[in-house]
């Protein structure tokens, strides 16, 4: 099993731009595909972004779609977030999950994730 950790989460303006990262450990890292979902209180969880074992395929959300960026560096074991053009609704607590060795993956189903870092978009 993998252990996750997210970081770089914070408050940001309507318009601004955040990355964020999942550090991952386990010898497995490079062989899963990995995927970003988000849920805001009182929502359900939302999928937002996957992407394969090489990075060669992503997959996004409608609503993310064009401003956000989903990477991976396998030598770092750490995949990424680059959220752009931030929007009010973008405000959740953002987790990185591992959705197993298949794509596309099944998003419904994963493994480990990481407790999540949150987002805040002010207006």
């Amino acid at each position: 099993q993998v252990q996750l950790v997210e970081s770089g989460g914070g408050l940001v303006q309507a318009g601004g731009s955040l990355r964020l990262s999942c550090a991952a450990s386990g010898r497995t890292f490079s062989n899963l595909v990995m995927g970003w979902f988000r849920q805001a209180p009182g929502k359900e969880r939302e999928f937002v972004a996957a992407i394969s074992w090489t990075g060669g395929s992503t997959w996004y959300a409608d609503s993310v779609k064009g401003r956000f960026t989903i990477a991976r560096d396998n030598a770092k074991n750490t995949v990424y977030l680059q959220m752009n053009s931030l929007k009010p609704e973008d405000t959740a607590n953002y987790y990185c999950a591992d959705l197993g060795f298949k794509w596309p993956p099944r998003i419904a189903d994963f493994g480990s994730r990481g407790q999540g870092t949150q987002v805040t978009v002010s207006s």
